[in-house]
């Protein structure tokens, strides 16, 4: 993509889209169909408590602007860093857009955002050890897995 996006904090006026690309990110990447009801609410609660989360939305760059991508933010408070690291969390970009550096572009306004912030520390996220296409992206962007290993439990 030659030109910027407009990257923004999402509103609740996103709410509709942002619970479309949660559903569709869902069944592409796990299989897993979603409730929309429920994650609508999910949705709103962070809409509604900045402490949850941030969305975050790319829109493409010419009018009329399109959401094309969105993100999820997620506070993590760091005792050893003293301040927060921030995790990306629910990425989704359309398909139509993947490959053309949208990711890139909110990476680097949203790594811009936590370098000029002296609370937040830094930035992690997690992916499947299959999806070797998006570990070669991080990668690119000075990424690395070097430290940790994910263990989850869900109920």
């Amino acid at each position: 993509m030659t030109n910027p996006i407009h990257f923004r904090q999402g509103q609740k006026t996103d709410q509709s889209v942002i619970v479309e690309f949660q559903t569709r990110m869902a069944l592409e990447t796990e299989g897993l169909r979603l409730d929309p009801p429920t994650v609508s609410l999910g949705v709103q609660a962070v809409l509604e408590d900045a402490h949850k989360g941030v969305y975050w939305i790319a829109e493409s760059p010419s009018e009329p602007r399109q959401v094309i991508a969105v993100l999820l933010t997620i506070p993590e408070w760091s005792d050893w860093r003293n301040g927060t690291v921030v995790w990306i969390h629910s990425l989704y970009v359309l398909p139509n857009f993947r490959k053309s550096g949208v990711f890139r572009q909110m990476y680097d306004q949203l790594k811009a955002k936590v370098q000029a912030d002296p609370g937040l520390k830094g930035i992690r996220l997690y992916v499947d050890r299959g999806n070797h296409a998006a570990q070669k992206v991080y990668e690119s962007l000075e990424m690395n897995s070097d430290h940790y290993h994910l263990y989850e439990w869900l109920k």
